[in-house]
């Protein structure tokens, strides 16, 4: 097996409130949308983001796990700088996510964090050295 990822999926609740978020709210361009099932984003150069209506995502993979307490997963998107770190927090929050400060952290970084609307934790950070240089374009 090749070492790489071709598709990231999330379960959401509401995928037009999902797509109002991400196309509407972030800005991002989507490669597919069917109304009341997926709405796919590219998000790298060979990567997806799919987000899929509850329903459909359980009639394939199984029942979703529910309960209090974060998804253990975030999703990380990384920037050149710490205004833009500050920046992209600031649009989040606008759009009526919860969205945290950036702080400076203990491994050198600087990061903040905000929930879509399901709840699913986006990373927002710089990241210093070779790391962080490589996932940038």
């Amino acid at each position: 097996m090749e070492q790489r990822v071709s598709f990231i999926t999330l379960a959401v609740a509401d995928l037009d409130r999902t797509k109002a978020f991400y196309v509407e709210g972030l800005g991002w361009t989507p490669e597919l949308f069917v109304p009341g099932e997926v709405l796919m984003i590219r998000v790298g150069e060979k990567v997806l983001l799919s987000l899929w209506s509850e329903q459909e995502f359980e009639a394939e993979v199984g029942p979703v796990r529910r309960g209090n307490g974060i998804a253990p997963v975030t999703l990380a998107h990384n920037v050149a700088t710490e205004a833009e770190v500050d920046e992209i927090l600031e649009l989040a929050a606008s759009l009526g996510v919860e969205a945290s400060a950036a702080e400076d952290r203990d491994w050198g970084g600087y990061t903040g964090y905000f929930a879509d609307p399901d709840g699913f934790r986006w990373e927002i950070a710089v990241n210093p050295g070779d790391v962080g240089r490589l996932v940038l374009p």
